[in-house]
């Protein structure tokens, strides 16, 4: 159980960071900033752990920023 509320809480940090370094406005609720903060440390966690073996690497908060802020720029592209 409280892996999942660290990944709740870890989830809005993240999201949040991502939204606000990512230029431009962002319209997305609560729920969706949880989901882009945990979506880009899933995504920071893969690209960090390619090629190193089998499990699963976790990645950094710059590092997770940074794949949030990915998924945005690519939610962006796929709806315009």
């Amino acid at each position: 159980m409280l892996n999942i509320i660290g990944a709740i809480i870890s989830g809005l940090f993240v999201g949040a960071l991502a939204r606000w370094f990512y230029p431009g406005s962002v319209p997305m609720g609560w729920g969706l900033t949880i989901l882009l903060g945990v979506a880009g440390s899933l995504l920071a966690g893969m690209i960090a752990n390619r090629g190193k073996g089998p499990g699963f690497q976790r990645a950094g908060c710059l590092a997770s920023v940074l794949g949030g802020m990915a998924l945005i720029l690519v939610g962006r592209l796929l709806l315009n």
